[in-house]
């Protein structure tokens, strides 16, 4: 689909020397920044640690010819020793599997992967939200519950680290 409008109509853009687009009203468009992107791989601190009642909220989109993306809640960055990973959930498209698990002083635990259907769809946004209860993470993906996982991590405030990987774009984090 091509659109071309006259170019005196207010959605005309045109780009000027200083690297922003003008419409022709004159008020400026930061160019190539209409979906503003975090960079994957992402690492980022949540303030306080997870808690009771917290939510943490995943927004991206998924590349054209997916394989995987992950998304881990971590005590910390570290890698040498490993931070204990409280939740790493990873969409495999090869299987359409959602899958999670929990590694606790270097050793993983029991992989879960059943889930009622594969919520994610190459090149499409989605929506993913971890909401931490008292004995469980729950999981939703575009508002629809997917899955629960309970805690392996008694300190939930230790868990203070989100790690995003994979074949994926990033919208949004909150």
């Amino acid at each position: 689909l091509r659109l071309s409008l006259p170019q005196r109509s207010p959605f005309y853009l045109q780009k000027i020397e200083d690297g922003h687009l003008n419409n022709s009203l004159g008020s400026p468009v930061q160019a190539d920044v209409y979906f503003p992107r975090l960079i994957v791989p992402f690492c980022g601190h949540i303030k306080g640690g997870m808690r009771p009642g917290k939510k943490i909220l995943v927004m991206g989109i998924v590349d054209l010819n997916p394989e995987s993306f992950g998304i881990s809640l971590t005590c910390g960055e570290s890698e040498d020793p490993p931070a204990d990973v409280a939740i790493e959930l990873k969409a495999v498209f090869t299987d359409r599997q959602f899958v999670r698990n929990s590694c606790v002083a270097g050793e993983w635990g029991e992989e879960q992967s059943s889930i009622p259907y594969f919520p994610f769809i190459p090149d499409q946004p989605f929506r993913v939200e971890i909401l931490c209860e008292h004995p469980r993470f729950r999981i939703f993906v575009d508002g629809h519950q997917l899955f629960d996982f309970y805690h392996r991590i008694e300190t939930l405030s230790a868990i203070d680290t989100i790690k995003i990987n994979g074949d994926l774009q990033l919208t949004k984090l909150g």
